[in-house]
């Protein structure tokens, strides 16, 4: 005898079935989209890396200076990242000018003490903040203005011995770029990255 077979099926498991199924498509669809993603990042890494600068690049980050050739009163010119640099070893008379001002007369105010880490040392990029000139005063005869510093000929620009803008039109100071001394002898300007 053959009973049939009632086409009434029990709904309670219906949802069951459709929960479970429901629940692993879900997982399915986050673990496909993490496998993409991850996958994505990872075959893209070496084209955002190349985008870095190269460690030759890098090492040009760095200049070592030799400044226990440069006299008292004296000052050099060296290049760094494209750019003049300017190193003057200051003479007591320069340090005591440098100090002796009134901060707030300045124009940009700022301190000596803030632009140097040592008295007898000014570090500056030697580009003029007006328009982007070199100053002169670095060599031996050129003019340096009325406070001893840089005269800036292309538009009258004056400096001081802390290279603080005394009279023209920049805005502000030479620019201090970063600089450590390794030793008493060596100088070394930018960062130590490499």
């Amino acid at each position: 005898m053959v009973v049939p077979m009632s086409n009434d099926t029990d709904s309670s498991s219906h949802v069951a079935v459709d929960a479970v199924d429901s629940g692993r498509r879900d997982f399915l669809y986050i673990a496909t989209g993490s496998v993409a993603t991850f996958g994505t990042a990872l075959a893209a890494w070496p084209f955002i890396d190349s985008m870095n600068p190269s460690r030759n690049v890098l090492s040009l980050a760095n200049l070592d200076v030799d400044i226990a050739r440069i006299p008292v009163g004296q000052a050099i010119t060296v290049r760094w990242r494209g750019k003049p640099v300017f190193i003057r070893h200051r003479s007591a008379s320069e340090i005591n000018a440098a100090r002796n001002v009134d901060v707030s007369s300045l124009p940009d105010p700022q301190d000596d003490t803030q632009r140097v880490k040592k008295p007898e040392w000014l570090i500056t990029l030697g580009v003029c903040t007006h328009l982007g000139c070199i100053p002169l005063g670095n060599k031996i005869g050129e003019p340096r203005g009325d406070w001893d510093g840089w005269f800036c000929v292309c538009h009258g620009s004056q400096y001081d011995t802390s290279g603080r803008i005394r009279q023209g039109p920049a805005p502000t100071n030479l620019q201090i770029p970063p600089y450590t001394f390794i030793d008493d002898h060596t100088l070394r300007i930018g960062t130590d990255k490499a």
